[in-house]
C-alpha cells in the first residue's frame, strides 16, 4: 500500500470509530461483526491502482486523495416531493433514500402480494429479520475488490426486497438514491434482493445528485434468484459531473430463473460498474446490457462476469459506449465455462461509437472454457458515425448536425429499448437524449 493509501486507510478507521461510538446496542451484532473484519480487510489492501489487473485502466486515484466524509444520517433539508417526483418515473412502490438512508416520508409503497417485504435493510437488520442476516455478504466478497470490502464495513442502510414463491409483482419496485448536501460525502447503500421460486419482479435501482460537491457512491446490491424466478434488474446512473461512483451488482441464479440486467450510465466525473452472475442451476438464463453515454473527461469503466456453473445455460450480453470529446471507456467482460457446464450457449458483444478524436476505449472480452461441448461467441469493434449512413441521410435533405443525432441516438436506443418498464424507458430516452445533446453544444 503507498502512503497515501495508509493515510487514507487512518482516515476511514477515524470515522469507523465515531460510527462505532453511535450503534449503541447494535455494536455487538453479527453484521457489526463483519463490519470490523471488512475494515481490516480495507486497511490491509488501501484502494486499487493501476498496477491490479482487474484496474489497470482505471486510475481511482482521484477518489483515493479526497478525504470523503461518511454519511451517518440522510440530509432532507431542502429536499422537497417536488424533487422526488422530478426524478421518479411513476410506479405504485418506490423506496427513497437520501444520502444512504431511507426516508419514510418522502416514500410511497403500495399494496403488496401476502407475504412480500418492501422496506429499508436497516429496518430488517434491527428487527432481526433471519432472511437479511442470513444473506447479506454472502455473495459479495470482501476479499476481491476493496471497494466491496469498504462498503461493508460501513454498512447502514439501502433497500431489502422478500418476494415470496409464487409471486408476480405487477408495478416495478423503484431504489431511488439521492446524494445532497455541499461537502464530499462517502455514501455506501447496501441492497439486498431475494426472489423466491418461480417469483417475477422488476427492480429500478436510480442514482441522482444534487449535492454541489463530489460524492462518492459506492453501493452493493446482491440478488438472490430462486429456482424458476423472473428478474430485471434495470439501473440508471446519472450523478452529477463532480460525483464517484463504484457499484458491484452479484447475483445467484438457481435452476431455471430468468436475470435480465439493463444498465445505463450518463453521469459522474469516474464510474465503475461491476456485475456478475453465477448460474448455479441448469437452465438458468443471464442477459446483460450496458450503456456508457460520456464527454468532457469523464471516465465509465464496465467490467462484467457470467459464471457457468452447471449444464445448459445461455447467456446473452451486450454493452455499447457513447463516447465525445476526451472521455474515456472501459468494457471488460469476463464468461467462465467450468467443466461441468456443458451445453453452454454464451454471447457477448461490445460496440463504441468515438464522436471525438480525444475519446478512448479500452476493450477486453474474455472466454475461459473449460468445458468442450459448448457454443461461445465474443466480439468488440470501436469505430465512427458510418459514412454511408451519414451520405444517405444527407441526400435526403437532412443536416449534418441532425443526421449525426439520428445515428447517434439509434445505435444508444437499442439498449434503452431493452427495458421493459413503459414509464423508466422514456425517462431514459429523454436523459440520453439530453446527454447527447449537451455533447453536442460544447
Amino acid at each position: 500500500m503507498t502512503k497515501h493509501g495508509t493515510d487514507q486507510a487512518h482516515w476511514y478507521q477515524t470515522n469507523f470509530e465515531l460510527f462505532e461510538k453511535n450503534l449503541n446496542g447494535e455494536a455487538s451484532s453479527r453484521v457489526h461483526a463483519m463490519r470490523k473484519e471488512a475494515l481490516v480487510r480495507f486497511a490491509q489492501t488501501g484502494f486499487p491502482t493501476t498496477k491490479h489487473e482487474e484496474w489497470r485502466f482505471t486510475n481511482v486515484a482521484p477518489i483515493a486523495k479526497v478525504s470523503f466524509q461518511p454519511s451517518f444520517e440522510a440530509g432532507v433539508v431542502g429536499l422537497s416531493r417536488e424533487d422526488v417526483v422530478r426524478l421518479s418515473f411513476g410506479t405504485a412502490h418506490q423506496l427513497v433514500f437520501v444520502n444512504g438512508h431511507f426516508v419514510e416520508h418522502l416514500s410511497s409503497v403500495g399494496t403488496l402480494p401476502r407475504g412480500a417485504i418492501v422496506g429499508s435493510l436497516a429496518s430488517a437488520l434491527k428487527g432481526n429479520d433471519e432472511l437479511a442476516h442470513g444473506f447479506i455478504g454472502k455473495y459479495a466478497s470482501i476479499q476481491e475488490n476493496p471497494f466491496t470490502a469498504l462498503n461493508m464495513a460501513f454498512v447502514q442502510d439501502g433497500a431489502f426486497l422478500y418476494i415470496p414463491q409464487g409471486t408476480v409483482l405487477e408495478e416495478a419496485i423503484s431504489l431511488l438514491f439521492i446524494s445532497t448536501g455541499t461537502a464530499p460525502l462517502y455514501v455506501a447503500p447496501r441492497n439486498l434482493i431475494i426472489v423466491g421460486d418461480r417469483a417475477e419482479v422488476t427492480i429500478a435501482e436510480s442514482y441522482f445528485s444534487l449535492a454541489t460537491s463530489g460524492t462518492l457512491t459506492n453501493v452493493v446490491t446482491e440478488i438472490v434468484a430462486g429456482e424458476g424466478a423472473i428478474i430485471e434488474h434495470d439501473k440508471l446512473q446519472n450523478e452529477c459531473a463532480e460525483a464517484y461512483h463504484v457499484a458491484s451488482l452479484h447475483v445467484h441464479q438457481k435452476g431455471k430463473s430468468n436475470f435480465i440486467s439493463n444498465s445505463i450510465a450518463v453521469g459522474g466525473a469516474l464510474v465503475r460498474n461491476n456485475v456478475s452472475s453465477v448460474l448455479d442451476g441448469e437452465y438458468a438464463e443471464c442477459t446483460l446490457n450496458g450503456l456508457s453515454v460520456a464527454n468532457g473527461t469523464q471516465l465509465i469503466d464496465n467490467h462484467t462476469v457470467i459464471d457457468h456453473a452447471k449444464p445448459n445455460c445461455p447467456s446473452h450480453e451486450l454493452y455499447k459506449s457513447v463516447l465525445d470529446d476526451a472521455s474515456r471507456g472501459v468494457f471488460n467482460g469476463k464468461i467462465f465455462v467450468r467443466r461441468d457446464a456443458q451445453k453452454t450457449d454464451a454471447k457477448q458483444t461490445n460496440k463504441t461509437l468515438l464522436l471525438s478524436d480525444d475519446a478512448t476505449m479500452d476493450t477486453k472480452p474474455q472466454l475461459e472454457i473449460f468445458a468442450d461441448d459448448v457454443k461461445c461467441t465474443h466480439g468488440a469493434t470501436v469505430g465512427q458515425l458510418d459514412a454511408e449512413q451519414m451520405f444517405y441521410l444527407r441526400s435526403r435533405g437532412i443536416d449534418e448536425t441532425l443526421a449525426a443525432d439520428i445515428l447517434t441516438f439509434a445505435f444508444a436506443g437499442d439498449v434503452v429499448r431493452r427495458v421493459h418498464v413503459d414509464g423508466l424507458r422514456e425517462q431514459l430516452e429523454t436523459l440520453v437524449h439530453a446527454k447527447l445533446g449537451k455533447g453536442r453544444e460544447r
